[in-house]
């Protein structure tokens, strides 16, 4: 009777064993599916990186610069910010080095620098992480990183542009309101402004740096109708504007009257672009709102898949394309 039992007990322990591990690994394979995803190859490029470091409010703050070969005097720089919780080298990856290639193409300089332990302090007040609670000055980092690559390397002081993906859209929007002098255009892919009660930047008064918005409508984390930024209840940032509000926000700002000019391409199946442009004629400044319609959060490209969790990744428009051309095009206004 004994021995009975004893079997008994066995059979329903390897039973719960055995659930247990089915649970596990059908967890792990779902964690695959939406989290994994392939490293984009290293691409030829003809220049180098280099590791350099910055001394800024008593803090050493690190980059990475990409520097074609033979870069002639006079070039551009494009300052490449990461998203939360990542760093330079990470950026290079999710941008699938897109602006490393067309820096070999197109001729300008490339830096990525690291946020303070992984973040930027932007333009919302909401958020515990530490350049957000202990005031981190960003915009003095980055314009300082700026002026001295720009000594350096012999740039040119009026084509100095940044790009930011999520934290690091949210970045670069607060340079263009903060230091439009130093940064001639910004880019900010999946990104939306903060709604006013969220807001603790101080534009200078005098307009801002022309400023391109890419937004996918079925972001999970950047809501492109706006509202609250809650991911899976871990990631909270509080209230933003819609994508269009945000355009609208700098038009305002910048004293761009009248109605802007829309059209929208299919680009792929399923994935369209809605590209809406406020603009004034013989102005200096213009703001754009590209419309990634069926985008996730990301930026669209034939590089690399950003992982299932943040929504659809499409191959077309080349976002790193679009935002060098809406870069390129400012130095003639």
């Amino acid at each position: 009777m004994e021995r009975g039992q004893a079997r008994l007990c066995v059979r329903r322990v390897l039973r719960v064993l055995l659930w247990l591990l089915i649970v596990l690994v059908f967890v792990g394979a779902l964690c695959v599916y939406f989290v994994y995803t392939p490293t984009p190859q290293v691409p030829r490029l003809s220049g180098q990186l280099t590791h350099g470091s910055i001394q800024i409010g008593g803090l050493q703050r690190t980059y990475i610069t990409y520097v074609p070969q033979d870069l002639p005097k006079g070039a551009p720089l494009v300052v490449a910010m990461h998203g939360s919780g990542e760093n330079g080298a990470q950026m290079r990856i999710e941008s699938g080095y897109g602006f490393e290639r067309l820096a070999d193409e197109r001729r300008f300089a490339v830096v990525y620098p690291d946020g303070y332990e992984g973040y930027w302090n932007a333009c919302n007040i909401v958020g515990d992480y530490s350049a957000n609670k202990l005031n981190i000055d960003d915009v003095a980092f980055l314009r300082s990183l700026a002026e001295k690559l720009t000594m350096q390397m012999t740039l040119d002081p009026r084509r100095i542009f940044a790009i930011g993906i999520s934290r690091g859209g949210h970045m670069a929007f607060r340079l263009a309101l903060e230091t439009p002098s130093s940064f001639r255009a910004v880019a900010a892919v999946a990104a939306n402004m903060p709604a006013p009660d969220n807001f603790k930047c101080r534009p200078t008064g005098q307009g801002t740096s022309s400023v391109m918005i890419m937004n996918g409508t079925k972001d999970p984390l950047n809501p492109f109708n706006g509202g609250d930024v809650n991911f899976l209840g871990l990631l909270r940032r509080g209230k933003v504007l819609s994508s269009r509000g945000s355009g609208q926000f700098f038009a305002d700002l910048n004293k761009i009257s009248g109605a802007p000019e829309t059209q929208q391409t299919q680009v792929g199946k399923g994935v369209s672009l809605q590209e809406t442009l406020w603009r004034n004629f013989n102005a200096t400044v213009e703001v754009e709102l590209a419309v990634i319609v069926g985008g996730g959060h990301g930026m669209p490209q034939p590089y690399r898949r950003s992982p299932r969790i943040l929504g659809p990744s499409p191959k077309e428009p080349n976002g790193p394309a679009m935002i060098w051309a809406f870069f390129d095009r400012q130095q003639d206004r």
